[in-house]
């Protein structure tokens, strides 16, 4: 059973998703702002947040950047922006996963599920414990990531797409292959992939303008090239 921490100033809402949540089995608490919920969070850890976006005061993404700099818990944003920028947005922030409002509690307690499931390691496929490729060692059952000897910081999903690359090297893997592969899904938007990599490109590229290592292959996806 999960701790899941349900942020939303809608009080209608949160009954909605706080009644699925229980429905499925989770330990659920809730807040209705994000000052708020970061003291809950403090206080008892929770598993998962499932977290608003547009909130008076501190807004959902301010909360999302003060949880990842406090550590790593996987979060879902409610956002009511249809906008590919402002969904971009959220992940880039470290957000593991969005449902747009409206939206069917159904799905968000699929989705919920799926991440936590990720989080454990799940569906993490049949990979080596530990690659070591040049100046990066991932560690899959620690799930730690070191480059040139310095502990990297890394969200739940972009660990699983850089373990799940770096255990596939010279390989080239669709959008679509590696939201089913890496993360369980069967849906979802494949901007999540381009963000994600793009942010993972940042902590392991020398020059993330021009990657040697996690390559773009035009027409199909991407590909981790090993080191030399």
């Amino acid at each position: 059973m999960a701790r899941v921490l349900v942020v939303d100033d809608d009080v209608t809402v949160r009954e909605v998703v706080v009644s699925y949540l229980l429905a499925a089995g989770h330990d659920v608490a809730e807040a209705g702002d994000g000052a708020t919920a970061l003291a809950e969070h403090a206080r008892r850890r929770a598993d998962l947040l499932v977290l608003d976006v547009m909130m008076p005061g501190m807004d959902g993404l301010e909360v999302c950047r003060r949880l990842r700099l406090a550590g790593d818990v996987p979060v879902i944003l409610l956002t009511a922006l249809g906008a590919e920028q402002d969904r971009v947005l959220g992940l880039e922030t470290g957000a593991d996963d969005y449902v747009t409002k409206p939206f069917s509690p159904r799905e968000l307690v699929l989705r919920v599920d799926s991440v936590l499931r990720r989080s454990a390691g799940d569906h993490a496929p049949e990979l080596p414990p530990v690659t070591v490729d040049g100046d990066l060692v991932v560690d899959r059952r620690r799930r730690t990531v070191v480059k040139d000897g310095e502990a990297r910081a890394f969200t739940t999903r972009e660990f699983d797409l850089l373990a799940f690359l770096t255990g596939h090297p010279g390989q080239a893997f669709s959008r679509e292959e590696l939201m089913t592969q890496v993360w369980g899904w069967s849906f979802g938007d494949s901007s999540t992939v381009t963000v994600h990599v793009r942010r993972v490109r940042e902590k392991v590229e020398a020059d993330p303008t021009a990657p040697v290592r996690l390559v773009t292959v035009w027409g199909i996806g991407y590909r981790w090239d090993a080191a030399s």
